[in-house]
């Protein structure tokens, strides 16, 4: 009689995953941005020149840096740039309309109204992390604070306005790590 041997059960099965991380996994290529001296990973194609199929791979920040003063319209006399304009907004006027189903205000949906309006209130953009939130109340409360402007109602009612706004941010913040 044969000894009994036991199937080795496959650790590769079901999640979490059992076997280590990149055993037996070939390396993947990754394409850098062709900006000169950039070593981040270059995943935004961009054309170029004007109907060309050349494509440069600049990564995000390179690539919004580039479009900035790409001229679509290059080479184009007034009427065709004028037809052109015209049949892109005919082909985009769907997106338009559809506008509604996207979110109710700027941002990535993570802030709720009445952070929005006091990033607003701070003159700070929707992305803006909790440091720079702190520098900016700091920077702007120093400009209209009562001791700095004794008497000044104007000011006393920005200053106000400004606590109040930080508080909401504060609180936010505090709720956020505390989930988190």
């Amino acid at each position: 009689m044969r000894g009994l041997s036991r199937a080795r059960r496959s650790l590769d099965w079901g999640f979490p995953r059992w076997r280590g991380y990149g055993s037996a996994r070939d390396a993947t290529t990754v394409r850098l941005c062709d900006r000169h001296g950039c070593e981040e990973p270059g995943d935004c194609p961009a054309p170029k020149a004007p109907n060309s199929p050349d494509r440069w791979y600049f990564c995000q920040r390179h690539a919004a840096e580039y479009n900035s003063r790409w001229d679509y319209f290059e080479g184009l006399d007034k009427l065709e740039k004028e037809e052109r304009a015209k049949a892109e907004r005919a082909e985009n006027a769907g997106y338009a309309e559809a506008q509604h189903y996207g979110w109710g205000g700027s941002g990535d949906g993570s802030r709720s109204a009445d952070e929005m309006r006091a990033l607003d209130v701070l003159g700070l953009e929707t992305d803006a992390d909790f440091p720079a939130i702190k520098k900016a109340y700091r920077n702007r409360a120093k400009e209209v604070h009562p001791d700095v402007k004794p008497g000044d109602a104007e000011a006393a009612k920005r200053f106000q306005a400004l606590q109040l706004a930080y508080e909401v941010l504060r609180k936010a913040e505090e709720r956020r790590e505390w989930k988190g």
